[in-house]
């Protein structure tokens, strides 16, 4: 396809009054829907394992969950028609570790096996030969219930915590999200606790042979020879030997290092790294090292279930796998302001002072490996000052920049908040020029193949998505390309574009939001817009604009190439094809593709002025376990359903992005 910028053009405006109809009514809904706090949050949804193994965690440490029925509920209504549990809204099959999971869960609160939720489930298992092929956190569930033998789990030595920084496998060389995680998961696995299913059930009606004759030591994937992976495995084995004959030294001592920086890492409001897995976790450790229900650590943790961590939809309970004010707040503060909104507005005013007030001021684990450096970045939730993130950060470092000459007498402390932020986010710039989400140079793909990790991802490299939101935020600030932290962020997202010209898209889905996170930052810092790798990607974006005058794109993409931009339209990524378009000077050809998707996004606006999604267009791992983009799909451990990924929906996307995208094309139109 070819592409010709006319410098002089001018968008076609589909209807204006019905645009300023859209944009208004969408503001309003804004004033209706903030807390009165001054912050926007919307549910973060992703798939049935959160409640699953909050369900099996209160079975194994003996609390009843809150609303436990309703959590139950929830499990029940997102039942595929085949009987099994998805990762993702529309994916071609279930997912064997959800289905597993739920499974479990049911069985352990009581469900008769032979209920129709169960058989249905039952045959889709055994259809799949799921139990041969489940995940490592799966097993860990399985063997907490005595299904799954321990000595057949990953080993994970509490050891791990005194590994020195230089070593490959220390915790910090680990993902944020890994290592909080791994840290309470050692405990556990050190001490094997298991409570058995009622009846003492092994789950045997699901296994494809009788319970006795499975050989629970093959790995889903066999690993070649004096390959890595073979080598971690027989290491793995040998742990396993060591551990069962307590020939591990100091091992005490070791369980109770883990469970030290536990307690000092819990967060304000009771959880975990600002995620489910460690919380889960951490609360297993604890209480089966004695720690009491009415103990203050263990007590605020499950306290924090009943406040913003679980919402109710239809008659059920559901469980967040994390929580986004600090993101939803800001970027719907951007699009206020990018809609005309003056920062001088009450709710304005409260929305920035309570973003003002997140920005983590004491150093967190990053601080680890980055010495010399002050705390000035924000985390995505409230309560999480040890994993401040550069996305979080790059977002408030933008809506500082735009709104600082407007604020009157907030400005000294915006401008003491962008020193600080500044200088943070200039600290984790990776040697290749990008930016990762939450460490700097946290990429040794040695750790991909250690058995734990046979997950989502366990590593953070730099992604182009970070990298882009940095480099915009730092053009709102006044830095310009000719700047040397912005000349090597360049270079790094010109090689990482993709032949057919669009960039991967590691924290949403997929191509559109990669690609709608670089080229605005492109146009911010001064890029030449005309320059044939950027008009490869505008040349892309048009082509994937579905008929209805959106854009979509599927899950499903991760793992097939010929998906990358294609699928059902949404709300948010329609808004990101927009705001790609709206990067580069106007043709009639993009001047049509604005048109009609303005007109798509007027038209399926709802009367209280929001849209609806139905499908997940965020993503918290693609799974392909190092963390950044592959063309080698097809060694990976799953398919198009994502059995290895972890998706996400967050509720607000569907708003304050179409808000975005429309304001600009209402206030700033190509010349």
């Amino acid at each position: 396809m070819t592409l010709s910028l006319l410098e002089n053009s001018t968008i076609v405006r589909p209807r204006s009054d019905r645009l300023s109809r859209s944009i208004q009514a969408a503001i309003d809904w804004l004033w209706e829907t903030q807390d009165s706090s001054g912050f926007w949050v919307g549910m973060v949804e992703s798939n049935s394992t959160i409640e699953a193994e909050w369900l099996l965690a209160s079975y194994i440490v003996g609390f009843e969950l809150p609303s436990e029925k309703d959590v139950i509920g929830a499990l029940l209504q997102r039942q595929r028609p085949d009987g099994s549990w998805g990762t993702y809204p529309g994916a071609p099959d279930g997912d064997i570790n959800s289905t597993v999971e739920v499974y479990a869960a049911l069985r352990a609160k009581g469900f008769d096996p032979n209920c129709d939720e169960l058989v249905r489930a039952r045959a889709w298992i055994l259809e799949h030969d799921a139990i041969r092929n489940l995940r490592v956190f799966t097993r860990y569930w399985l063997a907490m219930v005595g299904v799954w033998p321990w000595e057949h789990t990953p080993n994970l030595p509490p050891e791990i915590i005194r590994l020195p920084l230089w070593f490959p496998f220390n915790i910090y060389n680990f993902a944020q999200w890994a290592r909080a995680t791994m840290v309470p998961l050692t405990v556990v696995a050190a001490r094997t606790p298991v409570r058995p299913l009622p009846g003492g059930s092994k789950l045997e009606e699901l296994f494809p042979c009788t319970y006795e004759d499975l050989d629970f030591s093959i790995p889903a994937k066999r690993a070649r020879t004096f390959s890595l992976e073979w080598l971690f495995l027989k290491i793995d084995r040998g742990l396993h030997k060591a551990q069962r004959l307590k020939l591990i030294p100091f091992r005490e001592n070791s369980i109770k290092l883990c469970l030290e920086w536990m307690i000092r890492h819990q967060d304000a409001d009771g959880g975990w790294g600002g995620i489910q897995p460690p919380w889960i976790y951490g609360l297993i450790a604890l209480i089966n090292e004695g720690y009491t229900m009415d103990h203050p650590v263990v007590s605020k943790a499950i306290g924090a279930l009943t406040t913003h961590w679980s919402y109710e939809r239809n008659g059920a309970t559901h469980i967040q796998a994390s929580e986004s004010p600090v993101w939803d707040t800001l970027l719907a503060i951007l699009a206020l302001h990018e809609a005309g909104v003056s920062s001088d507005k009450t709710e304005v005013r409260k929305a920035l002072e309570w973003a003002l007030n997140q920005q983590v001021l004491v150093p967190g684990d990053w601080a680890i490996k980055i010495k010399n450096v002050r705390p000035g970045g924000w985390a995505f939730e409230r309560a999480n000052n040890h994993y401040p993130d550069v996305d979080d950060t790059a977002v408030a470092l933008l809506v500082l920049g735009k709104l600082r000459s407007t604020i009157g007498e907030l400005r000294p402390r915006v401008e003491r908040a962008i020193e600080l932020g500044v200088e943070w986010t200039l600290a984790m710039q990776c040697r290749n020029g990008g930016w990762a989400a939450f460490d700097k140079d946290n990429d040794k793909e040695i750790i991909s193949k250690i058995p734990f990790c046979n997950f989502g991802e366990a590593i953070d490299p730099p992604s182009v998505d970070v990298t882009g939101h940095v480099i915009e935020a730092f053009a709102a600030l006044g830095y310009d390309k000719n700047h040397p932290a912005i000349r090597r962020a360049l270079d790094y997202i010109r090689s990482e574009q993709e032949e057919a010209g669009s960039w991967f898209g590691r924290w949403g889905v997929n191509h559109i939001y990669g690609t709608a996170a670089v080229l605005p930052a492109l146009k911010a810092i001064g890029e030449d817009m005309t320059q044939p790798y950027v008009l490869r990607a505008i040349a892309w974006i048009l082509s994937r604009q579905n008929d209805d005058g959106g854009w979509g794109e599927t899950c499903a993409s991760y793992m097939d190439p010929e998906l990358r931009g294609r699928g059902p339209s949404t709300p948010s990524q329609t808004a990101w094809g927009l705001m790609c378009l709206l990067s580069v000077n106007a043709s009639p050809e993009i001047n049509a593709a604005l048109r009609n998707g303005v007109e798509h996004l007027c038209s399926t606006q709802k009367s209280d002025g929001t849209w609806d999604e139905d499908y997940y267009t965020a993503t918290g791992f693609p799974g392909y376990g190092i963390g950044a983009r592959t063309n080698s799909t097809n060694r990976l451990q799953q398919g198009t359903e994502l059995s290895r990924g972890f998706m996400l929906s967050f509720n607000m996307y569907r708003h304050y992005f179409p808000l975005l995208a429309l304001a600009r094309i209402a206030t700033n139109p190509p010349r």
